[in-house]
């Protein structure tokens, strides 16, 4: 399957997206301290121009440095009126440069696409990245 345009959302509709995936080459539930707690699913558009922000009047964005990192390497956006979480931006060499990472339950899909999408479980808890967590069913 090639990649194809996905529209997306939070509750309130104060920040809408597109962004350009494949959504057959899966998508990821990561346990560090952050996916962990905000409970993240993500699919990956690589590169600077398969992602575009239709409307952001209700961004907010909360940076984290991981411990042992010089600074932050996601930005991650939530919308500030419902809370939703959307997506996250960053720049990591291991993922070809410029990225964002869409939070698969902001898409606008149904239950069967949803449910179709590959999941790969990554151990970010332990910077394991090519690892399987030992409890992927908690993520």
């Amino acid at each position: 399957m090639s990649a194809r345009t996905y529209t997306g959302s939070c509750h309130c509709g104060a920040i809408r997206f597109e962004a350009d995936l494949d959504l057959a080459e899966g998508s990821n539930r990561c346990n560090c301290s952050y996916c962990a707690k905000a409970r993240a699913w993500f699919a990956f558009a690589k590169g600077p121009d398969r992602f575009r922000l239709l409307d952001g009047t209700g961004v907010s964005e909360y940076r984290w440095t991981p411990p042992g990192d010089a600074e932050p390497h996601l930005t991650f956006t939530f919308c500030r009126t419902c809370g939703v979480r959307t997506f996250a931006r960053g720049n990591l060499e291991s993922l070809g440069g410029t990225f964002h990472a869409i939070s698969v339950p902001a898409l606008d899909l149904s239950d069967e696409q949803r449910a179709a999408i590959p999941v790969r479980y990554i151990n970010g808890r332990e910077r394991r990245y090519d690892e399987t967590p030992a409890h992927p069913e908690a993520i």
